[in-house]
């Protein structure tokens, strides 16, 4: 019998609007694109449950898929879809 083990979202980073290294670039000079789809996820500081976007973003070729949303004011927080 093997075992099935489900990709999960799973925070990656949290940083000020404009400033953050995602993927090693800073995402905010990507042009993020909008699946309509989103997640329920937990700040991993405050354990606050929150209800993030899901984007796709192109870098060098690659498209990457994330989560991200505002945890406060201008305070983002990343996640990624992750074994």
């Amino acid at each position: 019998m093997g075992l099935f083990i489900n990709k999960t979202w799973q925070f990656k980073v949290a940083g000020i609007e404009g400033d953050v290294i995602l993927f090693g670039v800073n995402i905010f000079d990507y042009e993020w694109q909008d699946t309509h789809e989103s997640v329920k996820v937990r700040d991993p500081q405050y354990d606050q449950e929150f209800k993030f976007n899901i984007y796709t973003v192109t870098i060098d070729g690659r498209e990457r898929t994330f989560a991200a949303g505002e945890f406060s004011n201008l305070v983002y927080g990343f996640y990624t879809l992750e074994y």
